[in-house]
């Protein structure tokens, strides 16, 4: 026999008198007056003991280094001629670090690329003009200078970079996104890489590291576990514009090599062979000729090429092209492109000897020339 189907009219009445009078009992018991405690007090501390030794190293570095540190911020001038109005627009933000007593103060080329005024930002919170003394964009250099009376802040201590290994424990003080004398920590990932720059300038010898460096770090010190100035930290590796735990810091035996040209000179002009070279000459000679190396189009008279005897490429009586020296390592590093050359010449000094390996008529000699300053 079939049960005959009823219509599920809902919850009966009695049902959802029950529901509410158990909500009330539950919101009853919570709220009661009897659940506070008038007389609660927070609770005791739980003692800590003494720091970690790595800890306290890291807070002594970071109180050691931080007043060396300093927040740059640059203006652009604008003048609108139909106002007859002239104005500074902030154009950015970075970092630097002192140099010396005397007020100069060392950060990356970019950070003040373009600007017409920038501000320097103690750790102390003076602020001062500063003036541009030089700067060498191929490193992504420059040096600034601050007038401060009394109470000038100490030098960052200089290390090496010439004995770092991947591995070493290195601290990176800055001012990422306005936010000033943070400190990061990480390793150094790896050495010796090299970035192009958006004019297309390459720069060499950088330091990869995993401590983090995010947008207005650029400029700030890198430092090794002693509180040394190891590099300067100038670019990321991002996708997103923000830290990926790919930095990138300028050596500092570049900086210690450069720094004191700039402010010297206002402007960097590394070593020289004396030689004229051009890359696309070189790929119409020498690679159509099966050849490796770069082949010399000129010898600057009085260089030190020219006092090594190297030649270079002319024309005989006749009007054929007599190929000069083609330059195939120096010092035992093959040269296969101009920027080969470039690259070893950029670790060398003015007056430094180098052996320049040539090819001369089919048969390879080895030559000593004393590097000059650039022309």
């Amino acid at each position: 026999m079939t049960t005959p189907l009823r219509p599920n009219n809902g919850p009966s009445p009695l049902m959802i008198a029950t529901w509410l009078v158990l909500i009330a009992l539950i919101a009853w018991q919570f709220f009661q007056p009897g659940m506070r405690r008038p007389d609660a007090q927070p609770r005791l501390v739980t003692a800590r003991g003494d720091l970690a030794a790595d800890e306290q190293a890291t807070i002594e570095l970071f109180e050691r280094a931080s007043p060396s540190v300093v927040y740059i911020s640059t203006s652009r001038r604008v003048v609108d001629f139909w106002r007859r109005d002239v104005r500074n627009v902030p154009q950015g933000t970075g970092s630097g670090f002192i140099w010396d007593e005397d007020g100069h103060v060392v950060t990356n080329y970019h950070v003040i690329q373009g600007a017409s005024q920038a501000e320097v930002r103690l750790n102390d919170g003076r602020t001062y003009d500063a003036g541009l003394v030089g700067a060498s964009p191929v490193h992504d250099l420059a040096v600034l200078r601050i007038n401060v009376p009394l109470d000038r802040p100490p030098a960052v201590p200089v290390g090496t970079s010439g004995d770092l290994r991947v591995g070493q424990t290195v601290f990176a003080i800055g001012n990422p996104f306005g936010l000033d004398y943070t400190l990061t920590s990480g390793i150094v990932s790896a050495l010796d890489r090299t970035l192009s720059e958006g004019n297309g300038v390459p720069i060499r010898h950088l330091i990869q590291t995993d401590a983090a460096i995010n947008p207005g770090n650029s400029g700030g010190p890198l430092l090794d576990s002693a509180g040394r100035l190891i590099g300067i930290n100038t670019a990321i590796y991002s996708p997103s514009g923000a830290s990926a735990g790919i930095g990138f810091a300028v050596p500092v035996d570049t900086v210690n090599r450069v720094v004191p040209q700039l402010i010297a000179e206002g402007e960097y002009r590394g070593p020289s062979l004396g030689v004229v070279v051009d890359e696309q000459m070189n790929r119409r000679f020498v690679r159509r000729l099966g050849f490796d190396g770069v082949i010399i189009l000129g010898v600057e008279p009085g260089s030190g090429a020219d006092d090594a005897g190297l030649r270079g490429t002319s024309r005989d009586r006749r009007g054929s092209i007599l190929l000069g020296d083609i330059i195939t390592a120096i010092d035992g590093s093959p040269v296969d492109l101009v920027e080969d050359i470039n690259r070893i010449l950029d670790d060398r000094r003015i007056g430094d000897t180098v052996t320049v390996t040539i090819e001369r008529g089919g048969q390879s000699q080895d030559v000593a020339v004393v590097l000059d300053r650039e022309q």
